[in-house]
């Protein structure tokens, strides 16, 4: 069954809705309002109108009010206007126009013309919103390749140390977790669990010589190792500021610096730290600790925990590690989810 369109008439003059109804009655559900306080109100009534003919010359609020209030809520901006108005001066006509409305037919109405200007607009707001629904479905796609790119990415570096890809899959879930619980907006908590993986992205950069080295490394190579957040800001640099890739960059680079200031590669400190990096800084040594790797066992939980703990004010921003530790549960939960299936040790509680 087709649903009809909707079309919300406007007027305070009942005889002159009752005209417009005569003639749009068959092919579409007609609202009507006396008043733009009224018309106002029916335009939020579920479902939406899917346009809106109005009357300019109205008592205590006019038309041109009316379409005013209705485009700066965002639950009706988009809704096609019509004027229907006895104001048939070149000037109303174009005021009608500047404030959003779509047409402008002067009163006395020709029932026709009338029916052929509503059938356009409807037509052409259908298309605008198909064409919307487009746009909307290429750019999810294109943010789920840029996605699946960014996360593969960070799965090559860790391959290169030694490390599995579902390290980078916690370090997202527990970053994300921690952003949530901090209050963080949905967008910005949405970024920093497709931008924490590439946190190490700068060890594709390292050679293997210093990066696989079983052993203590000299200071050299210390040195040389400490340059991945470099190497790793450099791979992401994105000369458009994708909002990603921008917080992918500011954490690769800064992932590595303390709270007190003893940190590398800047030795920035404090609130300087970008807030995602200050976030990755405490689930990536968590995740690390509590991981299998070929040269240890896991460490507890708790342990772990006691770690973060001991290195509130000292490597991690205190209030981030408060956050931390009041979110055991969900840590836990994103550890068994996410638990190396190959590892001959199960998570440590």
């Amino acid at each position: 069954m087709t649903v009809k369109p909707t079309i919300l008439v406007v007027d305070d003059m009942p005889d002159n809705i009752r005209i417009i109804h005569g003639v749009l009655a068959d092919k579409f559900t007609v609202r009507a309002a006396t008043s733009g306080q009224k018309a106002l109100e029916l335009a939020l009534m579920e479902p939406l109108p899917d346009l809106i003919l109005l009357d300019v010359m109205m008592p205590i609020m006019n038309g041109f009010e009316v379409c005013q209030q209705l485009k700066l809520d965002p639950n009706t901006s988009r809704i096609p206007i019509i004027f229907v108005t006895a104001k048939t001066e070149e000037w109303d006509e174009q005021t009608g126009l500047e404030l959003g409305a779509v047409d402008y037919i002067c009163k006395p109405i020709s029932p026709a013309v009338l029916t052929v200007r509503v059938k356009n607009q409807l037509a052409l707001a259908n298309q605008a919103r198909q064409l919307e629904d487009l746009v909307k479905l290429r750019t999810k796609e294109l943010e789920n390749t840029r996605h699946k790119i960014i996360l593969k990415l960070g799965r090559a570096a860790e391959f290169r140390d030694n490390e599995t890809g579902l390290h980078i899959v916690r370090i997202g879930h527990l970053s994300q977790m921690l952003a949530q619980h901090i209050g963080a907006t949905d967008t910005w908590c949405e970024h920093i669990l497709h931008a924490s993986p590439m946190h190490d992205i700068g060890k594709i950069g390292i050679p293997d010589a210093i990066l696989l080295k079983p052993g203590r490394l000299t200071d050299d190579e210390r040195t040389i190792m400490q340059r991945h957040p470099i190497l790793g800001a450099e791979i992401l640099e994105d000369d458009d500021n994708a909002p990603l890739l921008v917080m992918a960059k500011e954490i690769a680079l800064y992932h590595h610096e303390h709270w007190n200031g003893n940190g590398y590669p800047t030795g920035i400190s404090g609130k300087d730290i970008p807030l995602s990096a200050r976030i990755v800084a405490i689930v990536d040594v968590f995740d690390a600790l509590t991981s299998t790797r070929p040269y240890k066992k896991p460490w507890p939980t708790q342990t772990a925990l006691d770690y973060i703990a001991d290195g509130a004010g000292k490597q991690f921003d205190p209030d981030l590690v408060t956050a931390f530790l009041a979110c055991r549960d969900k840590v836990e939960q994103i550890k068994l989810q996410f638990w190396e299936p190959e590892s001959p040790e199960q998570p440590m509680s």
